[in-house]
């Protein structure tokens, strides 16, 4: 029954937002590193992005039942009742929100708010079923976490702030992509109305490599604003040249699927190295431009 619950908050993505909060954190702090903060942060974090999945999951039930690698979940199986999902999405909200609000600040509660609001109503119960654009406000809810973990240190909204949510929204663009490219056939049986199927997997591959390029230009800023080190430039662009490759590699592909699914795996493990390599790699600025 445990493990029922824990896949009710999809860990796949808890484990994303876990790594991308990391990498907003990791920048704000500049090698210098509040174990205690780090720890509250994370957990409020994921407290409410695992609060959120539950609730997409009981708005999404009738999505679910029409796809394959959907159709067993607890609540479309009717192992776990709405009522209970509910509660517990409820608990672990407060949990998370109120960790944020009490132990961590004002800056990272407001954007939990704003990741929560945009995924839950903008995202789940209205982009994704009815507008090509739903990937665009699903983007925005999952650059929040990493801007949580930012302001969690700088306890203010900077030009880093902006350049990590700007970038971690542009990498969602093809990451997302790819999973409805390697999926096709069940987000077309659902009806979801994303840019593969919307569209055609042809216009996804060109409109993917335009967003490789935009998130790499956005996430060098880091280093061109002094936020980042020589390392991390080099990382950084070694990686996405080789994301771009792979996207190159799509137009010659036999199967679009077996192309999207390794174009997907790279995209986790370009974020993930990006992330955890700020924790050796960032720098205090020369001149800090405060937003709010």
């Amino acid at each position: 029954m445990l493990k029922k619950y824990l896949f009710l908050t999809k860990p796949g993505i808890l484990f994303g937002n876990f790594v991308t909060t990391l990498g907003g954190y990791f920048v704000a702090t500049q090698g210098s590193v509040d174990f205690l903060l780090l720890l509250l942060t994370l957990l409020g974090t994921t407290l409410v992005v695992a609060s959120g999945c539950v609730v997409n999951n009981v708005i999404d039930q009738d999505i679910d039942i029409k796809m394959q690698r959907t159709q067993n979940r607890a609540l479309v199986k009717k192992t776990i009742s709405e009522p209970v999902a509910y509660v517990y999405a409820l608990v672990l909200g407060v949990l998370g929100f109120g960790i944020l609000w009490f132990w961590v600040n004002a800056y990272a509660f407001l954007f939990a708010v704003i990741g929560f609001v945009v995924y839950v109503v903008f995202y789940s119960l209205w982009t994704k079923r009815t507008t090509i654009h739903q990937t665009v406000i699903g983007s925005i809810s999952g650059a929040s976490p990493p801007v949580i973990g930012y302001t969690a240190v700088a306890n203010q909204f900077d030009i880093a702030a902006l350049l990590i949510f700007i970038g971690y929204a542009l990498w969602q663009m093809p990451h997302s992509w790819a999973i409805a490219v390697y999926r096709f056939d069940d987000y077309k049986n659902a009806g979801i109305p994303i840019l593969p199927v919307a569209r055609s997997i042809q216009r996804t591959k060109i409109e993917s490599l335009i967003y490789v390029v935009l998130f790499t230009i956005t996430m060098n800023l880091l280093f061109v604003f002094g936020y980042a080190n020589w390392l991390y430039l080099v990382i950084l662009n070694a990686l996405c040249i080789y994301w771009f490759y792979i996207g190159v590699l799509g137009f010659k592909a036999e199967n679009d699927q077996v192309w999207a699914k390794r174009f997907f795996l790279f995209s986790v493990i370009l974020i993930t190295i990006i992330s955890i390599c700020f924790s050796f790699t960032s720098t205090a600025p020369a001149t800090n431009f405060v937003l709010f």
